[in-house]
């Protein structure tokens, strides 16, 4: 039987990125490790209600974050990934 070993973080999660000007408006200019940068972003968006009440995977854009996601209303949780990603400066 194989050796069970305790499951190492993936090292690309915690390298620090860094969020552009649109995105740092939400969680700030520092450069962050990814892991942290989803907790900020569902930080605010919990904070600001902005998770649909009927579609519980539904993001609805205020102001600040419309800019992260194109200018789209509202996206599911798995575009919001996306278009996060998107904000991080290379």
């Amino acid at each position: 039987m194989a050796k069970k070993t305790t499951r190492k973080p993936n090292a690309a999660f915690l390298k620090p990125v860094q969020p552009d000007a649109l995105l740092a408006v939400i969680v700030g200019s520092k450069p962050l490790p990814r892991t942290e940068l989803t907790k900020k972003l569902w930080e605010y968006i919990k904070k600001n209600g902005l998770q649909d009440k009927k579609v519980r995977t539904q993001i609805n854009a205020d102001a600040a974050l419309k800019p992260v996601l194109d200018g789209k209303k509202s996206v599911s949780m798995f575009e919001l990934t996306k278009l996060v990603s998107g904000h991080l400066v290379k």
